[in-house]
């Protein structure tokens, strides 16, 4: 195994510029694809090369449940191992285990709870709750999902506006990007150099619904000035794991450069930047990064596994 086995747990630094670049330089519908498409292989690397170190590592030590042919001195001669931390690795695999099923149980129970709290309103796509806080949002599950407005929202808003927050909500919706932002919070947990990647998605996926809303509304500064009247209204709730409309703080991203960005012509639609360009070289190095740590990860993993299958068929 030798360097390949730690090589992914720094290999997520690669994709740093493309999250800082993501969002000004990408159209937000592929930078939203190839940040979670790109974090979520980094996260799978990082976590299996801690696996790797945890059976390597402490293959000797008593009650473990591993084969005793394991731990047979031959064997731990050919396979690198430290025992010190391969329970290490064993502590923070069960940390990352845990926080990854905390959130996973966080973003179950939200929607679970949403959805019973609107089982006595309309069983149409939008549903309206009457409700003093300004507030609106995606709701994901069944075929298509609901949109879910509070009726302050719809009071600050005129007609147009009303029809931008819809086209906003229901973007979200149609492109899933509940899905992107699970991922990107399941990466961020796995391995804490992913964070960055977390706060992009946020940011890129709110973008995208962006562009989808200025698109169907036919007028961007209407848009723009909906995501304003909301923002200012809205106070941030970061118990909420599903996309929200002109939130506050840091997710689902910060207000002034989303409008900002609707105050400029539209994103070029290319998929991928020169290569000369910064933008080009930051996905190329995150590109390069995923690709290292999938390559290191497998050479590690088979390594092992022809060691240790070995060692058990010849015992």
């Amino acid at each position: 195994m030798g360097v390949f086995v730690v090589l992914p747990l720094v290999l997520p630094l690669t994709a740093w510029p493309i999250a800082r670049l993501a969002g000004p330089r990408l159209h937000p519908r592929t930078a939203t694809r190839v940040l979670a498409l790109v974090g979520g292989v980094l996260a799978v690397c990082s976590t299996l090369c801690l696996l790797l170190l945890m059976v390597a590592g402490t293959a000797q030590l008593p009650g473990n449940p591993l084969p005793d042919a394991w731990a047979d001195p031959e064997v731990r001669a050919v396979v690198p191992y430290d025992e010190a931390v391969g329970q290490a690795a064993l502590v923070v695999l069960a940390a990352v285990v845990a926080s990854c099923g905390q959130l996973l149980w966080r973003h179950w129970r939200v929607r679970a709870g949403a959805t019973r709290a609107l089982n006595g309103l309309t069983r149409d796509r939008r549903a309206v709750v009457p409700d003093e806080r300004p507030y609106a949002y995606a709701l994901p599950g069944g075929p298509r999902g609901r949109v879910v407005v509070s009726s302050a929202m719809l009071e600050l808003l005129d007609a147009r506006e009303r029809k931008a927050l819809i086209a906003h909500e229901e973007a979200h919706l149609t492109g899933r990007h509940h899905r992107y932002l699970l991922v990107a919070g399941l990466a961020a947990r796995a391995n804490p150099f992913l964070r960055p990647l977390r706060f992009a998605v946020a940011f890129t996926a709110e973008r995208w619904a962006d562009e989808d809303a200025a698109r169907a509304v036919g007028d961007r500064r209407v848009v723009a000035r909906a995501i304003g009247k909301a923002a200012l209204a809205s106070t941030p709730d970061r118990r909420l794991p599903l996309p929200a409309f002109a939130a506050a703080g840091p997710a689902p991203g910060p207000v002034p450069r989303r409008v900002a960005a609707l105050l400029r012509p539209v994103p070029p639609g290319r998929a991928w930047p020169p290569a000369g360009t910064a933008a080009g070289l930051a996905l190329w190095t995150a590109t390069a990064g995923a690709a290292a740590s999938a390559l290191s990860s497998a050479n590690a993993t088979l390594v092992l596994v022809t060691v240790l299958r070995g060692a058990t068929e010849a015992l």
